[in-house]
């Protein structure tokens, strides 16, 4: 026994949990892990963080420098190693009327949290079974109800939400040329087209409009469990929201209509943009709405084809080049709109068969 495992053991002691059996759990691309756990016939999910696994999340106050200093996880403003993130963020969502997770016991120094088992059933997994369109509708209606209500930025000495700021953006854009163009060209990029990218993304994420809701970040088929026995906007069952920031309204949309992981027919997606669009209330901003979400859209899977591809080099986790096809065709269809014609035109020059 090594001293993680001393350390569970003595978190879940002291939530009453010692004696429960364990399961692993599939994991997500992340250093975090899962184990699903029975007490007398009772069950519940842990959720193992190793404090030290990744580099430091933002520091609420911290400059751009700063930011950069630290990392990735600070520039990106991912929560990293925080647990207190999730365990927040938690809360929050389940005050908003969403089923997210119950947090029965958190520890954050030790990186354990003891949840509330929500199933397997994940979108992903009973679409087939369950009408496509009453899911996605589901998943709508979540996202409408914690846009509309009014939930304010979780900020105390725990944990701190953040706004989607440029420099998160533009940095997660730049994953597509870090990792993506050399797996693709054999070499990496020189620093002058690294530049000119940048400015480019630059000037396009400030036609943004201002941050003003809960941004789950990772809104899709495999974060999202159908929970038929509930009601209302509790049908869809909520998880891995712990990077969340304050951000754009169209963004979550995206993640869950442009999903890199499962095909969405377009016509069912235009159908639920205009769903959402119809939940929005007499002060829904049409025309804004429309350039967020083309030029989010772009940004999203910029970031993923850079992510996938560094899953894939980097961590050795070769499956993910797989879903880089499904990714693709997003881009190119991204890259079509007006909203961020300048990128279009830097494709078709360097990298013209994603255009």
């Amino acid at each position: 026994m090594n001293n993680r495992d001393e350390a569970r053991l003595k978190f879940l002691d002291a939530a009453g949990w010692g004696a429960a059996e364990a399961a692993a759990l599939a994991g997500d691309a992340s250093t975090r892990s899962y184990q699903r756990l029975q007490l007398d016939g009772k069950p519940a999910v842990l959720m193992i963080a190793p404090p030290g696994a990744e580099t430091p999340a933002s520091p609420p106050d911290a400059d751009e420098a700063s930011r950069r200093a630290l990392g990735y996880n600070a520039m990106a403003r991912l929560a990293g190693p925080n647990l207190n993130a999730f365990t927040s963020l938690s809360t929050a969502l389940r005050a908003a009327g969403l089923s997210a997770p119950e947090v029965y016991a958190a520890d954050a120094v030790a990186g354990f949290a003891l949840l509330e088992d929500l199933g397997d059933d994940l979108f992903a997994r009973v679409v087939g079974k369950v009408d496509e369109e009453t899911l996605y509708r589901a998943a709508i209606d979540a996202l409408a109800r914690l846009h509309g209500s009014g939930a304010k930025p979780p900020r105390d000495d725990a944990y701190t939400m953040l706004d989607y700021d440029a420099l998160a953006l533009e940095t997660e854009a730049a994953l597509l040329i870090e990792w993506y163009w050399p797996l693709k060209k054999g070499a990496s990029a020189s620093d002058d087209l690294m530049a000119e990218y940048l400015a480019l993304w630059c000037d396009v994420v400030s036609g943004l409009s201002a941050p003003h809701v809960y941004v789950l970040r990772d809104y899709h088929a495999e974060n999202l469990l159908w929970l038929p026995e509930r009601d209302g906007v509790e049908k869809a069952g909520v998880i891995d929201f712990q990077d969340a920031l304050f951000g754009h309204a169209a963004y979550d949309l995206v993640s869950l209509l442009e999903d890199a992981r499962r095909d969405v027919d377009p016509a069912l997606a235009e159908k639920m943009i205009a769903y959402y669009r119809s939940l929005g209330g007499p002060q829904f901003d049409s025309d804004g709405f429309r350039r967020d979400y083309a030029i989010l859209a772009a940004q999203r899977n910029a970031k993923i084809l850079g992510i996938f591809a560094r899953l894939a080099k980097r961590d050795n986790k070769p499956r993910y080049l797989d879903l880089l096809p499904r990714v693709e065709a997003h881009f190119r269809r991204d890259l079509s709109r007006s909203e961020i014609a300048p990128l279009r035109a830097f494709f078709a020059q360097h990298l013209p068969e994603l255009v």
